[in-house]
């Protein structure tokens, strides 16, 4: 008996209750590169297969396979290099590192950045985190509280919370020793690849805590950031509490 080798062939959708009508063919070779991503079969930063051969993989044009591609190079999940192909997005890319990160210098100087960890806990999930990471209150989360600096001087505190079953053997001394990017940590350490994020944004008044560890006057204005990061196929992997100093700085966002 022989193996069958022929090509993955796009099948279409079935119709539903919730679907009356076809996703266009670029939608459904989408669908599957993205889930080729996630299985992990192209790693972060390398390269995935040429249009030509996706699309004899897929037995559709490669018009179809170049639009799909397009749309998850606009979503930086795929990064285009003239010459040389399409590369999986990673955060260990300088253009791509601190892309979740909207805090910019109003002088345009770019700051040496260091981070400071207060405590790093394995804890059960309160009922607030758990909802927003989909887990139980049962589950087991890491919770990380650090203080990033900008050229020395305390910018933000961070408050980290991340599923317990996907970050294990992430610990105190195991984040000590990491000198990265965080989400740059996470792809290589965990495999965990944060793809998009959701953030809200008001201005609050220093308590007790962020006046001490941001060395602010009690009740100074700060900007408090909550980010839910996604990876692949919408799961939450991260919820993200930051307290932003913004004497030097200015939260900025493109729209489309």
């Amino acid at each position: 008996m022989t193996e069958n080798t022929s090509p993955e062939r796009v099948q279409p959708p079935e119709k539903s209750a919730a679907s009356a009508a076809y996703s266009p063919l670029y939608q459904q070779i989408k669908a599957l590169l993205l889930q080729s991503l996630d299985r992990g079969e192209w790693k972060p930063g390398e390269s995935i297969p040429s249009e030509l051969d996706l699309a004899a993989r897929y037995q559709v044009s490669q018009g179809t396979v170049r639009k799909a591609i397009d749309e998850l190079a606009a979503e930086n999940l795929l990064i285009r290099r003239q010459g040389k192909g399409t590369f999986v997005s990673t955060h260990h890319e300088a253009n791509v590192r601190y892309r979740f990160l909207r805090l910019t210098p109003d002088d345009g100087h770019q700051p040496a950045t260091s981070s400071m960890i207060i405590e790093c806990l394995r804890v059960k999930a309160p009922s607030d985190i758990a909802a927003l990471l989909a887990l139980r209150t049962a589950d087991i989360v890491v919770n990380i509280r650090r203080v990033l600096s900008f050229d020395g001087r305390p910018t933000i505190l961070d408050d980290i919370w991340l599923p317990g079953a996907v970050f294990k053997g992430l610990t105190a001394e195991t984040l000590a020793k990491n000198k990265g990017p965080m989400y740059a940590w996470f792809e290589s350490k965990f495999g965990v690849s944060m793809v998009r994020a959701d953030e809200t944004v008001r201005a609050v008044a220093a308590g007790e805590e962020a006046s001490e560890r941001l060395e602010v006057e009690l009740g100074s204005p700060l900007l408090q950031v909550e980010r839910i990061s996604y990876t692949y196929g919408d799961r939450p992997m991260e919820l993200r509490r930051g307290l932003y100093i913004t004497d030097r700085f200015h939260y900025r966002n493109q729209l489309s």
